[in-house]
């Protein structure tokens, strides 16, 4: 299956240290599981939850979900991180204060590992844009090699600005980046403002609404109650899918470019529209 066709609604960050809840991801419904190897796990705990990883990736996987392990920033670390996720055969990799030298080295360090296990899949690489750099720097980023998507971390980048994490300051870069990733094809993540308060599900639902509006793929959470709010927000309405059915039989049927439905011109780029629609339906 083409990457770029996976469903991937909700992505559920799971911290790679607390085996109560690698034992209960699976059931959550989720599209993909981060396993999270930095922020949500203690210094202490890094090198276990690392020599877990291979066990921890398998039991997440079980009901078919994707994998992706977010690896740390740290050098030090970053290379014993990639190493156990590709042995786990984690499907890719999430990529924190992501720059295009640092994709790049890890992109150089996966061919080599691919080249020597004869691993016939390559691993995928999400970048996390978390500073102003990233930012401005997006359509590079978007460029590198095995970067399937890009997404932006809200809470880390106003800190890099001085400022808060409120929509009107989150909301401007992470069009920008949004715009670097679907100029290239690739999937964009993410919500439009940061979502702390995961018991908001009034504000949850609404801003996985308008990001869907904007065009993004799906969303990450920290909390499974979040998962079916995702899901359900990011994939078609009933409205919408009878609407773009409607759309495709009356283009198929019309021997003319444009043409009126309901009272409403309808052209290629509307049909286009539905296609995409129904075509997430397959």
């Amino acid at each position: 299956m083409n990457d770029l066709k996976r469903n991937f609604r909700s992505l559920l960050y799971v911290p790679a240290s607390r085996q109560d809840f690698i034992a209960k991801a699976h059931t959550r419904g989720a599209d993909a599981i981060i396993l999270d190897l930095e922020d949500s796990v203690a210094s202490a705990e890094k090198s276990q939850a690392r020599v877990e990883l291979k066990q921890s990736i398998s039991l997440v996987r079980k009901n078919g979900a994707t994998v992706f392990v977010r690896i740390n920033s740290q050098s030090n670390q970053q290379h014993l991180d990639i190493e156990a996720a590709f042995l786990g055969n984690a499907f890719g990799l999430y990529v924190p204060k992501a720059n295009v030298e640092q994709l790049q080295t890890i992109d150089t360090f996966l061919t080599r590992m691919e080249a020597s296990h004869k691993r016939q899949s390559k691993m995928n690489l999400v970048a996390l844009i978390e500073d102003p750099a990233g930012v401005l720097d997006a359509c590079r980023i978007a460029k590198c090699p095995r970067v399937m998507a890009l997404s932006v971390g809200g809470e880390d980048l106003a800190n890099a600005l001085g400022a808060q994490p409120i929509p009107d300051v989150l909301q401007h870069p992470k069009l920008m980046v949004h715009y670097a990733a679907k100029a290239e094809g690739l999937l964009s993540f993410g919500l439009l403002q940061s979502v702390v308060d995961f018991n908001d599900t009034a504000n949850i639902r609404a801003a996985a609404q308008r990001a869907k509006q904007h065009g993004f793929d799906g969303a990450t959470c920290v909390h499974p109650m979040v998962v079916p709010i995702l899901n359900a927000e990011f994939s078609p309405s009933q409205e919408e899918i009878k609407w773009a059915q409607r759309i495709i039989i009356a283009a198929r049927e019309s021997s003319f470019g444009a043409f009126e439905l309901d009272g409403k011109m309808v052209d290629a780029p509307v049909v286009s529209r539905a296609e995409l629609i129904v075509s997430t339906l397959k």
